[in-house]
């Protein structure tokens, strides 16, 4: 790496150059003004750093959300192992437990402790206390790794790894599945019944991992004391001058807040993600009910959970790949809503039950797949990191109210068609068919228009019409900005 440095002279110069100008402006990137001049590294180099940072970050992330989802979805098969029968669950009672998770979920941005776990569900009134309070601890892990992981990723090599964190959501699905099936042969265990066991003993993973956790996460590239110096100082360069000329702005003003707030790009994204994630907590609650339906009894209902989940992550995996390889958001979320249209159009009819499993394959692969680019693709089309803070907080908070609905419309008296349910997530997929072509054609259009005014400057001799400041501020409305599609 030295040697790699010392031939850059070029590339030194600049980046003191512009720490200076950082120092004047009173800015500093993330810690940038105490790190070294930025390397130079060959591709090889880079990618064993890349590799370096993700063999430290994304395996505790990963598992941290896998147990997350983990414990959000075991009510689903909780409910298959005596949970509905030992607490007299009636009517729509089940659907209103699941409702109460999303309300807080929503709502509370920060993350709260696992104190929730010590407690054990045994009545309707506590079962929907626990939701609420599973809720609140969990509202801020996805939105707040999503956003981290923008902090060292370059936009285009952030789908593979939101991939890879929120494939541990798919592993989740199949664990959940053959975990419950193991922990079944508990029940009578100490007076409890088996539902009882999956909570209890998932929990106890819970705190363990997040105990962990503490320990092993570090915080920003600026700071990783896992990184050489010069390793930081690469991160931080290659990160902050990925999406603009002269970096992005890191300090924070009120009108980032409104920025977010008036942007229109955030609300139609809301809206593609809701096409994605309404789908995708349906299936995840109501998978296990779904396959009971069938005819099969509970162990094999548990048991056949696993398949659609496998696949799931496999085609995840597919997806964020060559998203980042060609550094396209929108085709794999479309293919993604295309499997859903298939699997829930399927399933809504009267086909056999052999063929309605085989339909779960690809609602599953479908939303667990496409889901990943959908907040990426937001992600990448933020410039200025509070801005992005803010509008993917406002876009995963929105968004997830669809997931109260989808704990709705799954009710037992439609038993065994579904036809509201699957009816509804057809149309949230619909939404998903009108919503991102026309943020594709939007952010088309207004490449297409900063190419053009970018031709026409040059033609007439402009080259710095908006200082360095000016262009930190617009974000991505500044003018060399293009958005991903």
């Amino acid at each position: 790496m030295s040697d790699e440095k010392a031939s850059t002279p070029s590339l030194h110069e600049d980046a003191t150059e512009k720490r200076a100008s950082f120092s004047e402006n009173g800015i500093d990137f993330g810690g940038e003004l105490s790190l070294p001049p930025p390397p130079t590294l060959t591709e090889e180099q880079e990618r064993k750093l890349w590799r370096k940072i993700d063999l430290r970050l994304m395996p505790i992330l990963s598992l941290m959300y896998l147990l997350s989802f983990l414990d959000r979805g075991n009510i689903g098969n909780a409910r298959l192992q005596g949970l509905q029968s030992q607490l007299h669950l009636i009517g729509n009672e089940y659907n209103i437990a699941l409702t109460m998770y999303f309300i807080p979920y929503c709502l509370f941005e920060c993350p709260a402790n696992l104190v929730l776990k010590k407690f054990r569900p045994s009545s309707y009134p506590q079962l929907v206390g626990v939701r609420v309070c599973l809720g609140i601890a969990e509202a801020g892990l996805f939105p707040g790794v999503v956003y981290y992981l923008t902090l060292w990723y370059p936009r285009h090599q952030l789908q593979l790894r939101i991939g890879l964190f929120f494939g541990a959501a798919s592993l989740a699905g199949a664990f959940s599945g053959l975990l419950a099936f193991g922990i079944s042969f508990m029940s009578g265990t100490r007076g409890l019944l088996g539902w009882s066991w999956i909570f209890i003993l998932e929990g106890i993973a819970t705190v363990i991992v997040g105990l962990i956790a503490f320990l092993v996460l570090v915080d920003f590239p600026a700071t990783a004391t896992f990184l050489t110096p010069e390793e930081r100082a690469f991160v931080v360069h290659k990160k902050k001058y990925d999406n603009s000329s002269v970096g992005e702005e890191e300090h924070f003003a009120l009108r980032h807040f409104w920025a977010a707030l008036t942007d229109w790009q955030i609300y139609l994204h809301i809206l593609v993600y809701m096409s994605v994630i309404a789908p995708l907590y349906g299936i995840t609650l109501f998978l296990p009910t779904i396959i009971n339906s069938f005819g099969n009894s509970p162990a094999v209902s548990q048991l056949l959970t696993v398949p659609p989940y496998v696949l799931a992550t496999i085609v995840l995996y597919m997806f964020a790949y060559y998203s980042d390889k060609l550094k396209m958001r929108s085709p794999f979320i479309l293919l993604g809503l295309t499997f859903m249209l298939i699997g829930f159009s399927i399933n809504i009819s009267r086909a056999p039950s052999g063929v309605k499993y085989f339909g779960t394959f690809f609602v599953v692969a479908g939303s667990y797949a496409s889901f990943p680019g959908v907040v990426a693709w937001l992600g990448n089309n933020l410039a200025g990191q509070y801005k992005r803070g803010i509008g993917m907080a406002i876009h995963i908070g929105i968004g997830n109210f669809s997931g109260a609905i989808a704990a709705n419309i799954y009710r037992s008296k439609d038993t065994p068609r579904f036809l509201v349910g699957h009816g509804v997530e057809l149309m949230f997929v619909g939404i998903g068919f009108i919503s991102v072509p026309i943020v594709i054609l939007s952010y088309i259009r207004i490449n297409k228009k900063r190419d053009e005014a970018q031709r026409e400057a040059l033609e007439r001799g402009e080259t710095n019409k908006y200082t360095n400041q000016q262009l930190r501020e617009m974000g991505d409305r500044a003018p060399d900005f293009r958005y991903t599609l």
